[in-house]
């Protein structure tokens, strides 16, 4: 093949419209463009908070204004730092061994009905009981240490990891796993090339939920008995009606959790680049 039919355009085909990739300009005013709407919500939610405290309509006590709690934040900073640095100890760990064995609990559930039958019931009434009503035996049992809250943030986060996983491995095209056994795949292969990967995308949407439900899991557990920690740090303010330290806390448990949702999100784009080129396809369809 002659190397100006390499370089030439592909050729026209009846109902595909070729589109050629964005440019980096273009992605930056994109993203720029999906962005501005939560940001103009936020930056209203302040106005309005700060509109609020500004105009008294709320005791300070009760709601703080936003200089206020802005105050607290570069002033205590080193004293969140270093109480955030253990809810997010405690979340990345529990998050982690969720999803190990949340991931291994839908392999198995998959590849077994009576585990399944047996597993799922014990799953759902697991995830039905509060765990703020069952972390305090998590305390009696396990002491004040991490341990409890660790396994507070496993316990939330498990649930969406094995749903996920489960409907991702069950998704899969019958016909696809009827060639691959036609073909002589042996159960491994087929899990390896062809369950997993068409899984992964279900998984990453169970992800980004349990991430965020597993800083929700260490702060409860850091609630019931911790002396350290957001959790503590929100309680002790709330005790003393330092509303400007527990409107400070809140913030900084809300930035772990979104930037933890974000970090999934930037994996999901790395490890499947398939997945992601199917939205920004340079090939679409005109039908």
């Amino acid at each position: 093949m002659s190397q100006s039919a390499l370089s030439a355009p592909p050729a026209k085909t009846a109902g595909v419209a070729v589109r050629e990739r964005p440019s980096p300009g273009r992605r930056v005013a994109e993203a720029a463009e999906h962005s501005w709407r939560p940001v103009a919500l936020l930056l209203a939610c302040f106005a309005v908070w700060w509109a609020i405290a500004a105009a008294e309509l709320v005791e300070p006590y009760l709601v703080p204004s936003p200089g206020a709690t802005l105050d607290v934040l570069v002033e205590k900073s080193d004293y969140l730092w270093q109480h955030s640095w253990i809810t997010t100890y405690e979340t990345l760990l529990g998050f982690v061994i969720a999803v190990g064995v949340g991931v291994l609990a839908a392999v198995v559930m998959v590849y077994s009905t009576t585990v399944e039958k047996t597993l799922y019931p014990i799953l759902l009434f697991a995830q039905v009981v509060p765990k703020i009503a069952i972390a305090p035996l998590f305390v009696v049992w396990l002491g004040f240490g991490v341990a409890p809250k660790i396994l507070i943030a496993v316990l939330i986060a498990f649930f969406p990891v094995v749903i996920s996983m489960v409907t991702g491995l069950k998704a899969v095209d019958p016909e696809m796993l009827q060639l691959s056994s036609t073909m002589g795949a042996r159960p491994w292969q087929t899990f390896v090339k062809i369950r997993l990967p068409a899984s992964l995308p279900h998984l990453f949407s169970g992800l980004k939920v349990a991430v965020t439900l597993a800083v929700t899991g260490a702060v409860v557990g850091e609630f019931v008995g911790a002396n350290e920690g957001l959790g503590y740090v929100i309680l002790q303010a709330n005790g003393n009606l330092d509303t400007p330290m527990l409107f400070a806390g809140l913030l900084v448990m809300s930035l772990i959790g979104v930037v933890l949702f974000v970090l999934v999100e930037i994996a999901e784009k790395l490890l499947l680049p398939w997945h992601a080129s199917r939205r920004d396809a340079s090939v679409t369809t005109a039908y």
